[in-house]
């Protein structure tokens, strides 16, 4: 029974795996337009890479669920969570943020022989998610939230792109998506706010009272009011909103 949560933490592992492969596998798509010039674009089926980040995403929080429900904590699976959610959050959403900004620089001309140089920083964001997971395993101090972004959190925002890309019909979208500093601001963002101390909840409760989860009461209200009216938009949203909103509630009880 104690290996359950471990067997969960693996499945995670086996899922940024195959986000991985859908990302390579679909990489960008060449074909010729009506005016006889090459097209270049990120074909559709790299959702598959948004939905095997989900499931890992939803594994990775039935392993931990378990392991409290079936007292089966452990330092080995501590450490396994963390080996899995470094590939499932770090490495798999920089691919993604890799083949965006290939096709950034693809508009431009002779842009497919863009330096690596120039493509290597999005592999910031996984290094920043090894950080903040080592350094969150060898933190003893008992505090009931977070010191920085969550890496599933910084995840599951790049794993949005590829499904607001193809699904939100805004004019905005794909000019900003094909926009290498959009891209190189996205990593540098996400990295940041995973290293930083930032006191964030953690979406844990206590209770269920209002008074001693006013925080947490406010960002559900506000993700449901999100996903109503912005869809796909609503997923980066809506990790903002728990950034901002943690640091709200912090300062007001400070």
């Amino acid at each position: 029974m104690k290996q359950i949560p471990n067997f969960f933490t693996l499945l995670n592992l086996v899922f940024g795996c195959l986000a991985i492969v859908a990302i390579l596998q679909n990489g960008l798509v060449f074909s010729p337009d009506q005016d006889g010039k090459q097209w270049i674009d990120i074909p559709p089926q790299i959702w598959m890479a948004s939905l095997f980040i989900g499931l890992a995403a939803l594994v990775d929080f039935l392993d931990g669920f378990l392991a409290r429900a079936l007292k089966a904590d452990s330092e080995m699976g501590k450490q396994l969570d963390s080996l899995a959610d470094v590939v499932s959050f770090g490495v798999a959403p920089a691919m993604i943020l890799y083949q965006f900004l290939r096709l950034s620089f693809a508009q431009q001309e002779d842009g497919l022989n863009i330096s690596t140089w120039l493509l290597a920083p999005v592999f910031i964001l996984p290094a920043a998610a090894a950080y903040r997971l080592a350094r969150f395993n060898l933190d003893t101090s008992t505090s009931y939230g977070f010191k920085g972004m969550p890496v599933p959190a910084a995840g599951i925002f790049v794993a949005s792109l590829p499904l607001i890309y193809w699904n939100v019909d805004q004019p905005w979208v794909g000019p900003l998506m094909k926009n290498y500093w959009f891209i190189y601001g996205i990593t540098i963002l996400l990295s940041w706010l995973m290293v930083s101390r930032l006191p964030l909840m953690a979406l844990k409760f206590r209770d269920y009272s209002f008074a001693n989860n006013k925080e947490k009461y406010s960002l559900v209200i506000l993700a449901l009011l999100l996903v109503f009216l912005l869809k796909w938009l609503a997923i980066p949203a809506i990790i903002l909103a728990y950034v901002v909103l943690s640091l709200l509630f912090q300062k007001k009880q400070a």
